[in-house]
């Protein structure tokens, strides 16, 4: 059993969807870094008033973080005892993020009207662009940390039977 977990990977892939059972199967409290990041108007903290409350929960005592937000990554692999990598592929992500346009969600603190260009670019580069840092970064403490790496939708539903 984890105390202190964290779900990274491609936006679409289900991390928020995977969070919230692992919070239902645990008790454990979720925190979603988008929910963090993002003011209700769609603009952001600043990067200070973000690590602040970052840093409030990482010395809890037990949590899950649903988020990548690359630049503080590895400060919450240093807290975690658990890392979560959807790795799937850029279809199903691309269609996972496209599917929950108009759908309200309680780890985004707006609903999505449009697949913003941007956001789905980002979708497009991450592969290439974050992936390879991820597992860098999972690498670098694996000796220390719980890591499982999904590559499916179907691999993660077996995860919870």
């Amino acid at each position: 059993m984890f105390h202190k977990a964290i779900v990274i990977g491609s936006p679409g892939a289900g991390k928020s969807t995977f969070s919230r059972k692992l919070r239902d199967m645990t008790g454990l409290p979720l925190y979603h870094l988008d929910m963090i990041w993002h003011r209700p108007n769609q603009t952001t903290v600043s990067k200070q008033e973000f690590d602040e409350r970052l840093r409030e929960i990482l010395e809890k005592d037990c949590w899950i973080i649903d988020g990548n937000y690359s630049r503080t990554l590895e400060l919450r692999l240093q807290y975690c005892d658990m890392a979560f990598l959807l790795d799937f592929p850029l279809e199903t992500c691309l269609a996972g993020a496209e599917s929950r346009i108009g759908k309200a969600r309680e780890d985004l603190p707006w609903l999505e009207t449009e697949f913003d260009p941007e956001f789905r670019q980002f979708i497009l580069d991450f592969p290439k662009e974050s992936l390879p840092r991820i597992y860098r970064l999972l690498e670098k403490y694996q000796m220390d940390k719980k890591t499982v790496i999904f590559k499916s939708r179907e691999e993660l539903e077996k995860y919870f039977y």
